[in-house]
């Protein structure tokens, strides 16, 4: 929601002005084919922008679209998933993106806040410049209560200046803080705000989702809207049936322990040494037998033989890649369900599946990251 045709042709890369917008603006880069600009004022506005809640919106750079309707966010999203489909995977995709939603603000179960000195933020774009913050509206109220008691706590002398960042995971109830320090000065600071903040938890959080307790550690992925988690791994198992299924990229086993109580084996893959603790904890805890490997897909596929019935992939933002998906194609699953956080690389990713006999059976889009321009996508795939 930033592009506009310039003169000669040339496209305009303007933040904050939505489509249909008049804005006067400020060249910060200009090449041939392409101007970057600053906005400097809305002189005609789109029906859609509405005033934004944070003040700190358009300095902080974490969110992108608090200027707009949530409706209106959905839609561009939406459009911009089958732009991206047909522009780098070469699919021209009719059918229904059906999108999911929930609240727009408050949804973040996980936040990471830079630190220097007593003061507490987010890095303004492209730089190391702390800009302080007393609020965060797109993370949830408990994460905003812990950022407050941090920023009394760091007024008081036996603040630690070593910190330069805190990662804060919540439940909601209990809150997991974490630090890039093995100092043992850095145990004294846990200690101090286990006193200061109730529910503070140390090394691991149990997070409840779709009926199961899951353990997380620190260094472990989890989902991080608390409003679409359960929704999410409904829309990932539809239709997941068989004997067999592989689970890749499977974290702390949001999606594994599912899968086993649909199929008579699943094998998790996860190369994380702290997923794979937490992953193999869980399992046990939730009484369901697991297949496993720390290996990475990458090495994994290629010493399988046997085809899986279903293969749910949630790969990082670099996607599945070529290795991966060769290797698909040649185990030829029946059905394949990727949960993607990255239109440009799902898109790279099905172009190549969908050309070796795959086609999208089902793509949903769900809105894990309001306000911003990350796009969450699961797409179904049978042969």
């Amino acid at each position: 929601m930033d592009a506009a045709e310039g003169r000669a042709g040339r496209v305009v890369l303007t933040p904050f002005v939505l489509p249909g917008e008049i804005a006067r603006v400020e060249v910060q880069q200009e090449r041939p084919d392409l101007l970057k600009t600053k906005l400097v004022e809305v002189v005609s506005a789109a029906p859609a922008r509405v005033a934004a809640p944070c003040p700190y919106f358009g300095v902080c750079g974490g969110c992108h679209y608090q200027h707009a309707e949530y409706g209106f966010q959905l839609e561009q999203k939406s459009a911009i998933l089958r732009e991206q489909l047909k522009r780098v995977g070469k699919i021209d995709f009719a059918g229904e993106i059906e999108t999911i939603a929930a609240e727009p603000y408050g949804y973040r179960n996980r936040t990471q806040f830079h630190v220097a000195g007593s003061k507490i933020g987010y890095y303004l774009p492209g730089t190391h410049d702390l800009l302080p913050v007393t609020q965060c509206p797109i993370s949830s109220p408990r994460i905003n209560e812990v950022l407050t008691a941090l920023l009394e706590m760091a007024k008081e002398p036996q603040w630690p200046r070593f910190i330069d960042a805190i990662e804060v995971l919540t439940n909601e109830t209990d809150v997991l803080l974490n630090i890039d320090s093995e100092r043992p000065v850095a145990r004294r600071f846990f200690e101090w705000c286990e006193q200061r903040i109730p529910g503070a938890a140390r090394g691991y959080l149990e997070y409840t989702a779709g009926g199961d307790v899951y353990r997380v550690s620190h260094n472990s992925f989890f989902q991080v809207n608390r409003f679409l988690v359960d929704r999410l791994v409904e829309v990932a198992l539809e239709g997941a049936v068989g004997e067999t299924a592989l689970d890749l990229y499977a974290g702390v086993g949001l999606f594994s322990v599912n899968l086993a109580r649909r199929f008579k084996q699943v094998t998790a893959v996860e190369s994380g040494k702290a997923a794979i603790r937490d992953l193999e904890f869980n399992a046990t805890r939730a009484n369901v037998a697991l297949g496993g490997s720390s290996e990475s897909v990458e090495r994994f596929l290629p010493g399988l033989e046997a085809p899986p019935d279903f293969v749910l992939a949630d790969p990082p933002r670099a996607g599945l890649g070529k290795v991966v998906t060769m290797e698909l194609l040649r185990l030829e699953p029946k059905a394949i369900m990727i949960v993607s956080c990255d239109p440009s690389t799902l898109a790279r990713d099905l172009g190549a599946l969908v050309a070796g006999g795959y086609r999208i059976d089902r793509l949903r889009m769900v809105d894990l990251f309001p306000q911003t321009f990350h796009i969450e996508s699961v797409a179904h795939l049978v042969r």
